[in-house]
């Protein structure tokens, strides 16, 4: 019990966080209990629109910690306190410290801290951690929705001036750039824009509320440039449940999917991911 009462206090000394932020939270699992609905992690993304979207909110200090904030979210942010909050509560918990072990396993990789390269700053590095950890599932797409994408990832090694705890740090650019090329050279596949605008009975029904869509974007050396959950409309349409940069905040965003895309040139289609809660 005394280590169990250490590793706790540890974590939450260990973590950047306001008082406002822990209230916030223990208050959204003490309603969950009693009015989520499945899917439950969907649930609490609602629960969370209108909140301020707020980029590089987990740059803000000198060395790597959790960063807590649901008063300001970025579209990583946004689906990571969803998730972290839907595990805390199938637990059977309502505790902050809780909350905060469940987002350091999904936020870092194979859930532990090791500086800021341990952080799951590409996305298929997310996904990869949290499959490995059994809390998601990147969908198989057949050849009849979906096309090819070649993993290249390098961008962040390439820029490392535009990343506060990479500037000038060699041995954590090293540490970047041996994660990236763990993925060089792999395949996935995307669901390409032009096939977004099908409705909900077509192929693209294997989308299902609250998966997780990953645009994939063509800027090189990087994998993808925005994430949220999907959403099926009342017009039969997909929609993207997301931490907005263009609306400024949580939204479900009133465009399509593929309306929203057309918008982004640089956005080739998405990958979807299964949430196993």
């Amino acid at each position: 019990m005394k280590h169990t009462l250490l590793l706790v206090l540890t974590l939450v000394s260990l973590c950047a966080y306001s008082q406002q932020d822990s209230l916030k939270v223990v208050r959204l699992l003490e309603r969950g209990r009693a009015e989520a609905t499945a899917p439950t992690h969907l649930w609490y993304a609602q629960q969370l629109i209108g909140t301020p979207y707020v980029g590089q909110t987990l740059e803000i200090n000198d060395t790597e910690q959790l960063v807590v904030n649901l008063n300001a979210l970025d579209c990583t942010t946004f689906v990571e306190t969803a998730i972290a909050l839907a595990m805390t509560q199938k637990q059977g918990s309502t505790k902050y410290e809780d909350y905060c072990h469940n987002l350091t396993k999904i936020r870092y990789r194979d859930g532990i801290i090791n500086g800021y390269p341990s952080r799951n700053h590409y996305f298929t590095q997310w996904i990869d951690s949290n499959e490995r950890l059994g809390f998601v599932k990147e969908r198989e797409l057949g050849s009849d929705i979906s096309v090819d994408q070649t993993l290249d990832l390098h961008y962040m090694s390439q820029h490392p001036n535009s990343y506060p705890m990479l500037r000038g740090n060699a041995q954590a650019q090293e540490k970047i750039r041996e994660f990236e090329l763990e993925s060089k050279g792999r395949h996935v596949r995307y669901i390409p824009h032009a096939k977004l605008g099908q409705p909900k009975n077509s192929t693209l029904g294997l989308i299902q509320n609250g998966d997780i869509l990953a645009i994939v974007t063509r800027k090189d050396g990087l994998d993808t440039s925005h994430i949220g959950f999907a959403q099926w409309g009342h017009d039969n349409r997909l929609h993207l449940l997301n931490a907005s940069q263009i609306h400024r905040q949580v939204i479900s965003e009133p465009m399509t999917l593929y309306q929203y895309m057309a918008k982004h040139p640089s956005q080739l289609g998405i990958r979807v991911i299964e949430v196993k809660l």
